[in-house]
């Protein structure tokens, strides 16, 4: 029978785990399962766990020799020398790592299936989105590229048509590479600028390899953005284009690094953006693709405010029951906050009061503003991709 939404989750998923100190720790990842289970928003979802993926599955993405390779260093992570990108102070190695990854792999792919043959509406697993993997390395905190792997299977299905919007504040450029030459996969990303953050690259230049022109898409933003100016970086690029696309599904990643408190990046967002930023990619799913919708977490290093919070409401959003900014924050689980984290857990569901919500978002139609550094990165997207999808770069 269908279901409204699923959502991929087991404790097991805390074993991906780099070490103390490392920015991404599990805990993000229990402390958003036990909100979403304490408020409710798991009651009336799928929630299922799996299995690590299989080597095969793991070779429709990535090298064989690197899968050898990252299996070795998961049984003796005391090989790992960095030759692979792992062994370094971003990806330190760890035993088990292959099976934490390769679970990973399997929940995203598992949310796919059940979104293309139609068991869910909506899917989303926050414990993915390591969008940052190569074929044959790991880099940015991720090993194997859970996003690509989905994909992948949804093409060898037979679907003709995927668009994955990436919000994360770094550039997506792991699932980028992967389909860059694939007319098939559209890959927007809005991000920070790679002039001032990792990993570097993701410029509007970058449309997509031969054949595929247009199919890349990418919005390099100014340090500092705050909550209206990137939502209307969003529309302004990522909906038009997606729109001109017709995807059959739409996938989407959701890194929660843009919160002004994280302490890895250079965003000032509140959680209210982030959430009515899943709120419009929500609505673009059902707009552009009959409702089928797969969307992945990502980033996010504010562990215990902002992770949780965020990826709280995406899951809350894709079960049609989305929770109010208003909403407090059960006790039971700002009390695990402080026991498990040292601090003490935010007491609502939104940064902002309610007399700024909802949030003003100038439509791109009002004009383009030169004065303007997200205006600008929005104006050099739109001139080098527009074109090729029949869109009008001042005014669609």
């Amino acid at each position: 029978m269908s279901t409204q939404a699923c959502a991929i989750w087991g404790e097991d998923f805390t074993r991906y785990d780099f070490g103390v100190g490392h920015p991404m720790s599990p805990i993000r990842l229990d402390l958003t399962a036990r909100l979403c289970r304490e408020l409710g928003i798991f009651d009336d979802m799928d929630v299922v766990d799996v299995e690590p993926a299989s080597d095969d599955v793991l070779r429709t993405v990535h090298d064989g020799d690197y899968i050898e390779a990252v299996k070795r260093i998961s049984a003796d992570p005391t090989t790992a020398d960095g030759q692979w990108g792992i062994g370094t102070d971003d990806v330190p190695a760890f035993a088990g790592i292959h099976e934490s990854s390769a679970r990973i792999v399997a929940g995203s792919i598992e949310a796919a299936r059940r979104v293309w043959t139609g068991e869910a509406e909506h899917a989303v697993n926050f414990t993915g989105g390591m969008h940052h993997a190569m074929r044959g390395r790991a880099a940015g905190f991720c090993i194997y590229n859970d996003i690509a792997a989905a994909i992948t299977w949804l093409l060898e299905q037979g679907v003709e048509r995927v668009a994955y919007v990436d919000v994360d504040v770094h550039h997506g450029d792991g699932v980028q590479e992967i389909f860059y030459d694939d007319p098939r996969v559209l890959t927007v990303s809005v991000h920070e600028s790679g002039r001032t953050l990792f990993p570097g690259t993701g410029w509007p230049g970058d449309t997509g390899g031969p054949g595929a022109e247009g199919t890349a898409v990418n919005v390099a933003l100014p340090p500092g953005v705050t909550d209206g100016p990137w939502l209307r970086a969003i529309t302004s690029v990522a909906a038009p284009v997606v729109r001109a696309f017709a995807p059959q599904v739409l996938v989407t990643q959701h890194g929660c690094d843009t919160h002004k408190d994280d302490p890895l990046a250079h965003m000032a967002l509140s959680l209210d953006a982030q959430r009515q930023a899943a709120v419009n990619l929500h609505r673009l799913a059902h707009e552009v693709a009959d409702g089928r919708w797969l969307a992945v977490g990502g980033g996010g290093y504010d562990i215990a405010s902002a992770v949780p919070r965020a990826w709280a409401h995406l899951t809350a959003i894709a079960a049609h029951k989305p929770v109010p900014p208003s909403t407090e924050t059960p006790q039971a689980w700002r009390d695990h906050v402080e026991l498990v984290a040292g601090q003490a857990g935010p007491a609502r569901m939104g940064d902002l009061p309610d007399k700024d919500l909802p949030i003003w978002v100038q439509p791109w139609a009002m004009g383009y503003n030169p004065h303007s550094g997200v205006d600008r990165a929005v104006m050099a997207t739109r001139e080098a991709v527009f074109p090729v999808h029949g869109l009008d770069v001042w005014y669609d």
